[in-house]
C-alpha cells in the first residue's frame, strides 16, 4: 500500500496527471514550481523526491521531462485508461539538439510523447522534435509544434523534412533540381537555403504530422 500524501504532494501529483492528460507528457520542473510559486528547482525536486519515495512516480535524472506516474489497482488516477494499461506509444520529444551530437542523443531528450497505437504503430519509428522558429507557419507548423519524424523516410521532392545543416537542425521543404539541393521555407520573410556544401548536410526524415495544444 502507498503511504498517505500531504496535501501539497497531492497537490503535484494531480498537477502533474492533468498536466500529462492535456499535454501528452509531463511538466519540467521549472513549470511546476511557477505553477505553485516554488522558487527553485531544488524545492521542486525535493516534493518529486518525496513522491516517488511514496511509490507515486518515477524520476529520469537525465531528461528536463522524465517524470512518470505509477498507477496501480490501488490508486485511482485522473490519467486515461489507454495510460493507465499502457496500450499507448512513447516516442522520444528532441528539443534543442546539442551542436556536434546525433539528433536522439541523451541529452537532446527532454521527454516522451504518448500517442494512440491507431496513429503510431510502432513507436521505435518515429521520434518527435520541438520546432524552432517560424519559417512554416505557411505550412501550418508553428514555433512550439511538435513535429512527428520518420528517420526511415528520408522524403521527396517537395516533401517537409528535418534536415542537418552544419550541425543545425532545420524544418524546410525539400526541393531537388538535377545536382541542387534547396530547403525551401513556408514563409515569405525567409529565402530558400541552397546546399552549398553536401558533406555537412543530412536529411533526418520525414515529418508525418504535427502535434499542438492549444492554450
Amino acid at each position: 500500500m502507498k503511504k498517505e500524501l500531504t496535501d501539497r504532494q497531492q497537490a503535484i501529483l494531480t498537477f502533474i496527471e492533468q498536466y500529462l492528460q492535456e499535454n501528452g507528457f509531463p511538466p519540467t520542473l521549472r513549470e511546476i514550481g511557477k505553477h505553485f510559486g516554488i522558487a527553485s528547482t531544488f524545492g521542486v525536486k525535493r516534493h518529486l523526491e518525496a513522491l516517488e519515495k511514496k511509490g507515486y512516480v518515477t524520476i529520469e535524472s537525465n531528461a528536463s521531462r522524465g517524470i512518470a506516474v505509477v498507477h496501480d489497482d490501488e490508486y485511482n488516477s485522473s490519467v486515461p485508461e489507454a495510460v493507465k494499461n499502457e496500450h499507448f506509444n512513447k516516442i522520444p520529444v528532441v528539443g534543442r539538439v546539442a551542436a556536434g551530437s546525433p539528433i536522439l542523443a541523451m541529452e537532446n531528450i527532454e521527454g516522451s510523447l504518448i500517442i494512440d497505437p491507431s496513429f503510431i504503430k510502432k513507436a521505435e519509428d518515429v521520434f518527435a522534435l520541438r520546432v524552432q522558429g517560424d519559417s512554416m507557419i505557411d505550412a501550418g507548423i508553428f514555433e512550439g509544434d511538435l513535429v512527428i519524424v520518420s528517420p526511415n523516410d528520408k522524403g521527396r521532392n517537395g516533401d517537409i523534412i528535418v534536415a542537418m545543416l552544419e550541425d543545425e537542425v532545420t524544418v524546410k521543404r525539400l526541393e531537388r533540381i538535377g545536382d541542387e539541393i534547396k530547403l525551401i521555407p513556408e514563409n515569405i520573410n525567409y529565402q530558400p537555403i541552397t546546399v552549398t556544401d553536401k558533406n555537412n548536410f543530412s536529411i533526418v526524415g520525414k515529418v508525418k504530422g504535427v502535434v499542438r495544444w492549444l492554450n
